[in-house]
């Protein structure tokens, strides 16, 4: 073995190897390794990077877990969702093994806490979001640490074909090489072969170290029925009725949560909408109750799922069409965790397609967008921040684009991000003004005085512009913010941060900024074409002749032996085209609307593109700026698919 772990003494082979058996029992309480999970562990002890394919449920984070016990030095666990860290930690803590999490929810008290642990050495597992990773400084603190292993979970948001992209993980790679990290493990429940094939080459890691499950459930009981529109509401009851125990409905849309709920409820089933325009705190109590077994149907988008581990839910409803396979694979992949026969249906309406390929066509941003937002960030100067809703306003891309954007101009090597920052602090004063300075030396009492007169004034809170403040005193930004922060501390003020930046550093300035910009928009073109491939193939699974079961493995790249048995097409369920509305054709009346907007020449619909968008519904940063998406015009043709919109504002758009 490469790297002996500190609790294995390195003078008997045979009894290092039987320590990953006793740490199981003894710190995890189990008798024996699941599926793959020992292959998994043997590699990371013995030095190997890894790469785990194990559907949802198939116990992933055993697999860095347990060798995070065995390896000298910290485990780094990269994680998306905050309550899935926060899960994963107390687990881990009441077993008595030292697990922490850097967060947005930390106090500064307990950030530091964790700090010192970590500086200490007495870590052995941190969880924190890919973006923190965006913090130069802590970076820099990693550098210094005695780093065992990264374990990265959803890790097909690494390779830019990955069904849910997220732009800070397409840096992990370079960052566990800046790192030095002397192995990696990558997690995901849903990885197809190229996604796969992505991992392994970012992260060297050898095909015979990529340990991949089987994704056939032999208790799920998979089902496909075409219907109209309006005919799920009533379809999806019956089937309620018909099934025990607890269940899960996916829906698309926030408003089709509340609906379907509602209908729901009156029916007398105990149902709730779960969706992430739902303050925090009704999401929460949503979920627990769930959990609990005090409210039997949850009907939910995308947002809840992730990091649920309930085993008795009996079915999962598609009662829209799923972006991709992918996610129909995770979002089944949560019933029948127990391993007891669960159904999942797909009620399989055309109409859903409209509304999923709009969301494609609203992520991409226009040309002449992409090269203004390049050329603008590459001629701010050598160090610069940016504030991502302002680039997103001023060139009309959505912010999640403008990150992605970010992150491709970052492994173009042309610019480095340095630390996020907040611009603004509002402060409200908890006694005197006189009585908080008294404590204080007169050269603090000056400092303290020169920053609160140059805040603005509001009715109850001062308002602190660190930057305008900093350039009007000439005092250094990171003094005045240390001031106030302090301040906080010592109970004399309330404060609140808003107006998040993120810092970057210029890193290549002979770059010819329109070929790379055309580069980067080819990019998004590809990308938009592969998310509608995605839904075309979720249309395949619906409609296809054979084995629904094998048409989902084989989408993994695993071949059935035999068709399942379990399925509608192996209970000889034929199939069917799925149901489509005919869409009306754009009449003259809609068509001098149309022609009545462009005459108004609004600058945030002067393109095609964005005109096609607001026509379709699909709101952008600049209409919303301008307050368009109050007008007449927005969403007139909304159920008209995006490409045939497009085709028609060409013609009068000159």
């Amino acid at each position: 073995m490469k790297d002996i772990p500190s609790l294995v003494s390195g003078s008997v082979r045979k009894q290092a190897e039987s320590m990953p058996e006793s740490v199981l029992r003894e710190k995890f309480g189990h008798g024996g390794f699941r599926g793959g999970q020992k292959e998994v562990v043997e590699g990371l002890i013995e030095g190997r990077s890894m790469l785990a394919v194990f559907p949802t449920g198939g116990g992933k984070s055993l697999c860095y877990q347990l060798p995070a016990l065995m390896i000298e030095g910290v485990t780094l666990v990269i994680s998306p969702l905050i309550a899935l860290m926060k899960d994963q930690v107390d687990a881990l803590r009441e077993k008595g093994i030292n697990a922490a999490r850097l967060d947005s929810t930390l106090s500064q008290e307990e950030y530091a806490e964790v700090m010192e642990s970590l500086r200490a050495g007495s870590l052995k597992l941190l969880y924190v979001a890919p973006e923190r990773l965006s913090n130069e400084g802590f970076r820099h603190h990693l550098k210094r640490l005695k780093i065992g292993m990264i374990a990265i979970d959803e890790a097909h948001c690494i390779s830019e074909w990955g069904h849910n992209f997220r732009p800070d993980y397409l840096k992990l790679a370079k960052v566990c090489r800046d790192l030095k990290v002397p192995r990696v493990l990558c997690l995901t429940a849903t990885s197809t072969p190229s996604v796969s094939a992505d991992i392994r080459r970012e992260f060297g890691i050898r095909k015979k170290d990529h340990v991949q499950l089987s994704f056939h459930r032999a208790n799920l009981d998979l089902r496909v029925t075409p219907l109209k529109a309006g005919e799920r509401m009533g379809h999806l009851l019956k089937r309620i009725e018909a099934v025990e125990g607890a269940a899960i409905v996916y829906v698309t849309l926030q408003h089709s949560a509340e609906s379907v709920a509602t209908f729901l409820k009156r029916q007398g089933v105990s149902a709730q909408a779960y969706h992430a325009g739902l303050p925090p705190e009704f999401r929460e109590e949503a979920q627990e109750k769930f959990m609990a077994g005090e409210t039997r149907v949850i009907v939910a988008t995308i947002a809840f799922g992730m990091g649920i581990d309930k085993a008795d839910i009996r079915a999962v409803f598609h009662f829209n069409l799923p972006k991709s396979i992918e996610n129909y694979s995770q979002e089944t992949g949560r019933a029948g965790r127990d391993g007891l026969e669960s159904t999942c249906e797909l009620l399989a309406c055309g109409d859903d397609l409209v509304t999923l390929e709009n969301f494609t066509y609203g992520d991409t941003p226009t040309p002449a967008a992409v090269r203004h937002l390049v050329d603008h960030v590459l001629r701010i100067g050598k160090e610069f921040d940016v504030s991502v809703y302002e680039l997103s306003t001023v060139n009309d891309i959505r912010p999640l684009v403008v990150t992605t954007l970010l992150t491709y101009l970052e492994l173009e090597g042309a610019i480095e991000a340095t630390r996020p920052f907040y611009s603004t602090y509002s402060l409200r004063l908890i006694r005197d003004m006189e009585k908080l300075l008294s404590g204080y030396d007169a050269r603090r009492k000056t400092f303290l005085r020169k920053i609160f007169s140059a805040a603005k004034e509001g009715r109850s809170w001062l308002n602190f512009d660190i930057a305008t403040i900093a350039m009007e005193t000439g005092e250094d930004r990171d003094r005045i913010v240390a001031a106030l922060t302090y301040l906080e501390e010592a109970g004399d003020v309330i404060l609140k941060k808003s107006g998040v930046r993120q810092g970057y550093r210029l890193i290549k300035e002979d770059i010819d900024l329109r070929e790379l910009a055309t580069r980067l928009d080819e990019r998004f073109r590809l990308r938009e074409s592969a998310d509608l491939e995605r839904l075309r193939q979720v249309v395949a699974l619906a409609e296809t002749k054979g084995c629904l079961t094998g048409f989902i493995t084989r989408h993994f790249g695993e071949k059935l032996a035999e068709p399942c048995g379990h399925c509608d097409r192996c209970r000889g369920v034929k199939p069917a085209k799925i149901p489509r509305s005919n869409w009306p054709e754009v009449d003259q009346e809609q068509l001098a609307i149309i022609q009545s907007l462009c005459a108004e020449k609004h600058a945030s619909l002067k393109t095609a593109r964005q005109l096609a968008r607001f026509l379709c519904g699909i709101s952008s940063p600049a209409a919303q700026r301008a307050r368009l998406t109050r007008h007449d015009a927005f969403g007139l043709l909304e159920g008209t698919p995006f490409a045939e919109v497009l085709r028609v504002v060409e013609t009068l758009i000159v």
